[in-house]
């Protein structure tokens, strides 16, 4: 008798892989937003709390690897582990020096290339390049426009007094030069994120879920900071 898993192997397989790759590009959106609204305000509240999270991050990731039927999740979160590292030590210790963000940021980079070196963690790692190239993007978008003076004035003063500093930067943003811009990076995100979607490799999901998130989480600051 033919065991029923290999009767519809090449569909159920192929499907299954559809599906896996949803999942990642969902899980890798979803990794993008947690530092932006929720390790954001714990590091101002308790910076060392944060930073020693990576720990367990790391520690999970690892547990969730070693068994097979977790092993991806566990995989793209190794990769999300690097970003937090990031997060934690910049916004906890440096928020003031804009110049630190992006080399601050790449702390996981010579991890992230020794492993996909050796073919290992393929789906975290590329998740990290991912956030890694969506952060390169917005920094320099911050650099051509000149947003780097209203950085640090933000990280500077009492957040009650923020809201001047924000209409400033808003209404260099609304600018020709810098809507322009904002257009040419977004549709270069745009489609860094896009192209990758066309491969059926869970870690070119998970890279473009990466990018593409940059995208949503931009927006939904410009629409906080328009509102304001």
């Amino acid at each position: 008798m033919v065991d029923s898993a290999q009767e519809r192997s090449p569909d159920s397989a192929w499907q299954l892989r559809i599906s896996q790759t949803w999942l990642v590009l969902a899980a890798a959106v979803l990794l993008v937003a947690v530092p932006v609204f929720i390790q954001a305000p714990l590091v101002r509240w308790q910076p060392v709390l944060s930073l020693l999270l990576t720990g367990g991050w790391l520690g999970l990731s690892l547990v969730l690897m070693a068994r097979d039927r977790t092993q991806l999740w566990g995989d793209l979160l190794f990769g999300f582990t690097w970003s937090w590292l990031a997060g934690s030590i910049y916004w906890g210790w440096f928020r003031w020096e804009p110049l630190l963000h992006l080399p601050i940021e790449a702390i996981g980079l010579p991890v992230a290339v020794w492993c996909l070196m050796r073919q290992w963690g393929k789906v975290g790692n590329f998740f990290y390049l991912g956030s890694l190239f969506g952060t390169v993007v917005t920094d320099l978008y911050f650099y051509i426009v000149d947003l780097i003076p209203h950085w640090r004035r933000l990280m500077q003063v009492d957040p009650t007094l923020a809201l001047p500093i924000f209409q400033d930067a808003i209404a260099q943003m609304r600018t020709p030069w810098g809507a322009a811009w904002a257009a040419v990076l977004g549709v270069t995100l745009l489609v860094v994120g896009l192209l990758p979607l066309r491969s059926q490799k869970a870690h070119w999901w998970a890279f473009g879920g990466a990018v593409l998130s940059t995208i949503l989480v931009d927006g939904l600051f410009w629409l906080v900071a328009s509102a304001a």
